[in-house]
């Protein structure tokens, strides 16, 4: 079955993409990397150095990996906006996750502010992947604006709580059957994936759940596994759900 994951015109063959935070050692991070089949790693800007002459994290991304930058950190859009730009000159790529919180307790993303910096980073050549609050009318907005994928949330960025409104997210995809949609943050084990997959994501975005886990290399391995056997869900297509029991076995031709 050919089911390539296609991105702004790259082709991926995972639909998983990981982070390089909270790590205990660069080995591990490696370690999970690998075991994770992903093909695109998100890095802070604000973490890359400026100066390699020094060893960073950097030195231990596989090369064939797409680089997604992102601005976590970024309170407004002029400050996302200028961070994307330094991401363009230090890392030589227009692709960047955009990322506007709102609020430092609950790190949920500012809609308005996000939408704001998409229209003026589209315009100047970005490949703009837009993380934003699990909303349809958003979704549509900056897709509009010329997002090549939009990034709702599961859950708040590092709770683990899995995907805590599943309507939005199968409404979403009903609603907009053509739109890449990649579900960013919330999730916490890989039956929260499974779920996002099988409520139609094309992809997941995750960073805490592999990096926290008590043996990271093995948790990638699952959430490979649990991207994997969602998508095969969602292409399948469930049962209907139906209130009353329904045999399993036929009753024509039972001995009375």
């Amino acid at each position: 079955m050919s089911d390539k994951f296609v991105l702004s015109g790259k082709e991926f063959t995972s639909r998983l993409i990981i982070g390089t935070g909270k790590y205990r050692s660069f080995d591990e991070m490696k370690a999970a990397h690998r075991a994770s089949g992903a093909e695109m790693v998100t890095v802070a800007v604000n973490r890359v150095p400026l100066d390699r002459k020094t060893e960073s994290f950097l030195d231990h991304l596989d090369p064939t990996m797409q680089i997604l930058p992102n601005t976590a950190g970024c309170y407004d859009a002029d400050h996302a906006i200028r961070t994307a730009r330094l991401a363009r000159e230090a890392l030589d790529t227009e692709w960047i996750k955009l990322e506007v919180i709102g609020d430092p307790v609950t790190l949920l993303p500012d809609n308005e502010q996000t939408l704001e910096a998409a229209r003026v980073l589209v315009k100047e050549g970005f490949i703009v992947l837009p993380y934003f609050s699990d909303d349809l009318i958003m979704a549509k907005k900056l897709l509009d604006a010329g997002c090549p994928a939009v990034m709702p949330l599961a859950a708040p960025i590092g709770s683990g709580m899995g995907v805590q409104n599943p309507s939005n997210l199968r409404i979403m995809r009903e609603q907009l059957p053509d739109a890449t949609i990649i579900v960013d943050a919330g999730v916490g084990v890989p039956s929260d994936a499974a779920i996002a997959m099988e409520l139609g994501a094309d992809a997941i975005l995750m960073n805490t759940a592999i990096a926290e886990a008590g043996d990271a290399a093995q948790m990638a391995t699952a959430m490979k596994l649990a991207v994997e056997a969602g998508r095969l869900g969602y292409l399948a297509g469930r049962m209907p759900k139906r209130l009353y029991a329904s045999a399993s076995s036929p009753i024509a031709g039972a001995i009375k």
